[in-house]
């Protein structure tokens, strides 16, 4: 007397290949993640910018921005560059686009002095219109 199945079926052989939808998937997924948050990481000059109750985003079309970290670096567009190219990079900036606003982006403990500085040289530059970026205070409501 024998003991099991008598036939086995052509279909039940074990699957012996690698199922690999739910990788590609997963990948996908990262992928996407990535090109998301690596602009993000990019451009990341560290600033403690001043609050102001009246601050809002401005316009970004034919804007120069000047940025003054805590560190004493400058940087003109996303680019760092020497306080003595100041001069020169505004000028050749303000004469591509002389109605450009130059939008100034300083830290918090950025010497008062020091903005005053960028900001003559941007007038001598040309630049004439001239905006101050900042933090938006977190407005508080007194309960009623």
């Amino acid at each position: 007397m024998a003991f099991g199945r008598m036939s086995q079926a052509p279909s039940a052989r074990p699957m012996s290949e690698i199922n690999v939808t739910p990788l590609v998937d997963v990948m996908l997924v990262l992928v996407v993640i990535f090109i998301l948050a690596a602009p993000l990481l990019a451009s990341s000059v560290r600033l403690e910018l001043p609050k102001a109750a009246s601050a809002q985003p401005g316009p970004a079309a034919s804007a120069i921005t000047v940025v003054l970290d805590k560190a004493g670096e400058m940087f003109v567009n996303g680019e760092p560059l020497a306080s003595d190219q100041l001069a020169q990079r505004l000028a050749a900036l303000g004469a591509l686009a002389p109605d450009a606003e130059l939008q100034l982006r300083a830290d918090a403990a950025v010497p008062y002095g020091r903005v005053v500085q960028v900001i003559g040289v941007a007038q001598a530059a040309g630049l004439a219109r001239i905006g101050f970026a900042a933090q938006p205070e977190a407005v508080v409501q007194a309960p009623r």
